[in-house]
């Protein structure tokens, strides 16, 4: 990975952890196809068998939070539980919480692919634990970046495995705490330059404001940009008459004769 952030004293790999990982991280290359990441769509779990048990899907639902949409039986064992529909958070300490939400919120918003080292301490009943925590983005129906393939890997630090393979993770709930945290920005397609408009062709249309009319200004008005042209006045009927001559007076009265 690029950029670690946050580099407190690391706890012990998670062999096994790793090991998933890179099964779970070299499947998502695959699909890559040309692409910064595969869609949600092209997950086939026939293709991770092997890391099933390990491997969820996230779904974002806020900033710095996503939530289960699958999850495998070793993630539920570790809750004592089903955590579908449950914050990745529910697997974290209080005091963890702030740093999974920056790295989830990273995997979406930038994108880009996490990766963390865990730890659970021992208690009453409950075995000290090592963990490893993997989000690889994944993008949706609408090519969003709103889902994640991830694996979540805990394992004894100190007693053997089972036989089978099962982990004896002690009393459920496990709540871990980040020791180590990485993340690599994915490496995204440059933005494209806007294409200039095309000219316009044909006939221009005539100005809005008048019949094809220049807008008169200073210079082809002859006046200056703070003067304002005169305007007339229209003359009153009775200045109109006093112009007029007493021929044009009389021409305007009509002689109506009553008839007896």
């Amino acid at each position: 990975m690029d950029r670690e952030t946050d580099s407190n004293a690391a706890s012990p790999a998670s062999a096994k952890g790793r090991r998933v990982g890179n099964e779970l991280h070299a499947y998502w290359e695959a699909l890559l196809d040309g692409r910064p990441m595969p869609a949600r769509a092209d997950i086939d779990p026939r293709g991770i068998d092997r890391a099933l048990q390990f491997a969820f899907i996230l779904e974002r639902v806020a900033p710095g939070m996503a939530r289960f949409r699958l999850a495998g039986q070793h993630i539920c064992g570790l809750m004592g539980m089903e955590v579908r529909g449950m914050p990745l958070t529910s697997l974290f300490a209080p005091e963890a919480r702030k740093q999974i939400a920056d790295l989830t919120e990273a995997v979406f918003a930038r994108p880009a692919i996490a990766e963390a080292q865990l730890t659970s301490a021992a208690g009453l009943g409950k075995p000290e634990l090592t963990g490893h925590l993997l989000m690889l983005p994944l993008t949706d129906d609408f090519e969003a970046v709103t889902r994640a393939l991830g694996c979540f890997v805990a394992e004894p630090l100190r007693a053997p495995e089972a036989a089978d393979g099962s982990l004896d993770a002690g009393r459920a709930p496990r709540r871990f705490t980040v020791s180590a945290a990485r993340i690599k920005p994915l490496e995204m397609p440059p933005l494209r330059d806007p294409q200039p408009s095309p000219r316009p062709t044909g006939r221009r249309s005539p100005p809005a404001h008048s019949f094809e009319q220049p807008v008169p200004t200073a210079a082809t008005s002859g006046f200056a940009e703070s003067q304002t042209p005169y305007t007339p006045r229209p003359k009153s009927r009775a200045a109109h008459l006093a112009e007029m001559t007493p021929e044009e007076r009389r021409a305007m009265f009509r002689v109506v004769r009553q008839e007896g």
